[in-house]
């Protein structure tokens, strides 16, 4: 199968002191996902930042941001984030995505913790009833146990390596995940730091998909402080899948 690249060009906590093209506003997070699009990512994943500058779960935001993106980056698809950044609990992060209805989310397991929150286990539900695909967000082995204990099948998972502080993402921390995650419908990796691109590369050998951009990582592969995550996007030299194609795939 050919890779679905997703573009994540601002993430929760970065932000112009870190790099000065990091995209903030709604027009700079438009005008970045056409460049992410044409350099051939599927997926938008989105976080949007309030007047301040700090990550906002506000509905009326991811609605104006994917109007945005759909008018500057036509046909692509928008993946809104439910990331708590230790500001927004349980209620806060559901609340958000039944106000938003998008195509597509992404939940850390971590943060929703089904085994323990009934409402959690109703969210579940809903956005399958909904239609909205959910991608469940694995920042360890620990964290594969637990998903797979709770025994969801034909799932889709994003495999994180390394953090925000500490440890750099490294490719032969991979295999560890693979070895753990069993069965699941489709599976994509990123990566914090410089290794960002071998990481996804040895991903999308070994079957999966790539999530790149500077919500993880400001360079490219060879160490040099990249523009924008389009220059991170374009660095993936395989036959990758159209929106629609990544449509198909996530059953949208």
């Amino acid at each position: 199968m050919k890779p679905m690249v997703i573009a994540a060009p601002n993430g929760a906590r970065r932000g112009k002191a870190e790099h000065a093209n990091l995209p903030m506003n709604l027009e700079e997070i438009a005008a970045e996902a056409a460049l992410c699009q044409n350099a051939g990512a599927a997926v938008l994943h989105l976080h949007v930042r309030d007047t301040n500058g700090a990550h906002s779960l506000d509905a009326g935001l991811y609605r104006a941001a994917t109007l945005a993106i759909d008018e500057a980056a036509p046909g692509m698809l928008v993946q809104i984030t439910t990331e708590s950044a230790g500001v927004f609990e349980l209620p806060a992060q559901i609340a958000c995505v039944e106000a938003v209805l998008p195509k597509a989310v992404s939940v850390a397991w971590r943060e929703f913790s089904p085994e323990e929150n009934a409402e959690a286990r109703r969210f579940y539900d809903w956005a399958a009833d909904e239609g909205i695909h959910v991608q469940h967000i694995l920042y360890s082995p620990e964290d594969i146990a637990r998903f797979r204990a709770f025994g969801l099948k034909n799932q889709s998972v994003l495999l994180v390596l390394g953090r925000y502080a500490g440890a750099e993402a490294r490719v032969d921390e991979l295999p560890t995940y693979l070895n753990a995650l069993g069965e699941v419908h489709d599976w994509c990796v990123c990566a914090f730091g410089k290794a960002e691109h071998a990481v996804v590369s040895a991903a999308i050998a070994a079957g999966g998909h790539a999530r790149v951009g500077f919500e993880n990582n400001l360079w490219r592969r060879d160490g040099t402080l990249a523009a924008g995550t389009h220059e991170l996007v374009a660095q993936i030299e395989s036959d990758v899948l159209s929106a629609d194609e990544a449509r198909a795939l996530w059953r949208i």
